[in-house]
């Protein structure tokens, strides 16, 4: 008899975080509403004045999160904007 245990099957918890990373991006976290995109430099910068336009900062704490040009693409933008996902 073996002194050592068989580790558990991973395939469930694999499933499952999967899972969750699929329903945090499409979530409010943290109290916020997020959204990524990946558009042109042109096409960013309206979204995020569609944004700001929509959510006013002052109310909704609308702000670009995150933001980076992509590798090998000098006219592509990945950003994320956060806001709440409701004025006081």
């Amino acid at each position: 008899m073996s002194r050592y245990r068989q580790p558990p099957p991973l395939e469930g918890l694999r499933r499952e975080i999967a899972r969750a990373r699929g329903q945090k991006s499409a979530s409010v976290s943290g109290g916020f509403v997020r959204e990524t995109f990946r558009l042109s430099r042109g096409e960013a910068r309206e979204k995020a004045r569609e944004w700001f336009s929509t959510w006013p900062k002052a109310a909704y704490w609308t702000e670009v999160e995150s933001w980076r040009a992509l590798p090998g693409d000098d006219d592509t933008i990945e950003f994320t904007m956060r806001r709440l996902p409701t004025a006081d």
